[in-house]
């Protein structure tokens, strides 16, 4: 397979101009022309490995920056928003928007921030919480929710622990008992009504409830583990993403823990075998690795290694209100994931109707991408008799075309099989005579015929 070009203008651009450098003066030190790198500040030319090299070594250049400083998360961020119906008049095309994100990426990252501030709710502020979260979600999609350092450190730990022979959470508690003076005690509903996990350090305790299942003892326990052996690689990846606010660096900590812990539990190279050797059986994946549904799930989205990727799956766990309490996009661009709202004909919604059934469906955007996708519901740990009943669904999904592999697709044609049209939600959606639709897609003027009705109770211009 051809390795894919690197093209990153904006961020070289940005270099030059923080560095007060012409471009001949650049150009100099790179030893390369300066219509060389013209034309890679205009995109006309990727990005070499010899020149990032030089990049990084003449001017301590961080080959992150390629994706963190593309205005408007990029071309496909920028041709996402541009497919608003709003837009639908203009065709504006990829290379179109190529062109403009070389000659002028401070308009288009002007164009995307005042989009999404719209989109957000009129161009309201967005408050301080709703700017540290999204902050943290742009650092995990900037590294695509692949954390190599974190995933190596995990696998010689889980390897120590000899994950394969014996109980993985008494192998942890073993190993916080003996290496770090710290005990594991599960307490009654009674005395931690309000808390999973608790750290005692007067007592050198690890407290949990007695609520969580065994799957998720292992997950606290491991995360406990996280927050001191992975402690140097958690400190690095904080400081790399360098956040202004104190929020938003907890709650990226936070994830870093997480994703630690389920990389003990879910070993880099000895999952992603068992993926591929089951089919991606999800139910398989749980049983061998001791973990929920939720946290396979997760884990399925950051199976990026070079030379070792998995499937580039998405995931969205979203409540009965359809609202996105997780997002994680991974190395899919699923438009999905970015959506604002979600389309009633996704079968996401029915898996709270349908309780311990993972549905799978082909589905249809407007751009005639197809994917398959699976969903599930999932109770969070905790519940207890009388409380609230809270649930949420959790869905999965790739390309169609990539999708052969995996065990609930088989029997499926995924390439010309019968696929359900849906949108991005209403307000976003431009699809005729639906039945199902509840408003007018944004932009687009209402029509009315007192003589006829349709399918749908609004019609628009276009319909």
């Amino acid at each position: 397979m051809a390795e894919r070009k690197i093209f990153g203008g904006h961020a070289v651009r940005r270099l030059r101009r923080g560095a007060g450098l012409t471009q001949a003066a650049m150009a100099e030190a790179l030893g390369i022309s300066p219509s060389y790198l013209n034309l890679v500040e205009r995109n006309q030319r990727p990005l070499s490995a010899a020149l990032l090299l030089r990049l990084a070594e003449t001017y301590d250049f961080d080959p992150l920056a390629l994706s963190a400083d593309a205005p408007g998360g990029g071309a496909e961020a920028i041709r996402r928003r541009l497919a608003d119906p709003l837009f639908a008049d203009l065709a504006v095309d990829r290379q179109e928007v190529e062109e403009w994100l070389a000659a002028a990426p401070g308009g288009a990252a002007a164009f995307a921030r005042a989009f999404d501030a719209l989109r957000a709710g009129g161009g309201a502020p967005a408050a301080a919480e709703d700017d540290a979260i999204a902050a943290v979600r742009r650092e995990i999609e900037r590294w695509r929710n692949h954390f190599s350092d974190l995933d190596a450190t995990a696998e010689r730990l889980a390897d120590e622990l000899r994950m394969g022979a014996g109980d993985l959470y008494g192998a942890i508690a073993e190993r916080l008992r003996v290496r770090h003076q710290l005990g594991i005690r599960i307490l009654p509903v009674e005395v931690m009504p309000d808390r999973l996990r608790r750290l005692d350090l007067h007592a050198r305790q690890l407290q949990l409830s007695e609520m969580l299942d065994p799957a998720s003892r292992s997950f606290h326990a491991a995360s406990q583990l996280a927050q001191i052996e992975a402690k140097a690689e958690i400190d690095a990846l904080a400081r790399g993403a360098g956040f202004a606010d104190r929020i938003a660096e907890r709650l990226y900590r936070r994830h870093l823990t997480s994703y630690f812990a389920a990389a003990v539990m879910m070993p880099y190279a000895r999952f992603l075998r068992a993926c591929e050797a089951s089919g991606y059986d999800i139910a398989l994946l749980q049983r061998r690795f001791g973990a929920g549904f939720e946290q396979v799930a997760h884990r399925l989205t950051t199976l990026q290694r070079v030379g070792a990727r998995g499937l580039p799956f998405f995931m969205l766990r979203i409540d009965r209100a359809g609202q996105a309490s997780k997002r994680y996009a991974g190395a899919s661009g699923a438009a999905l994931v970015e959506a604002g709202g979600r389309c009633p004909l996704w079968q996401v919604h029915a898996a709270f109707a349908r309780p311990g059934e993972t549905i799978a469906q082909l589905v249809a955007l407007e751009d005639d991408s197809r994917w398959f996708t699976m969903a599930r519901a999932v109770h969070p740990q905790g519940q207890r008799s009388g409380g609230v009943d809270a649930v949420f669904a959790v869905a999965l999904g790739l390309e169609a075309g990539l999708a052969v592999p995996l065990t609930l697709a088989r029997g499926i044609d995924l390439r010309q099989g019968t696929a359900t049209p849906i949108g991005l939600g209403c307000r976003d959606c431009a699809r005729a005579g639906c039945p199902q639709r509840s408003a007018p897609p944004a932009g687009r003027a209402l029509t009315v015929d007192e003589r006829e009705r349709g399918l749908s109770a609004f019609a628009f211009a276009g319909d």
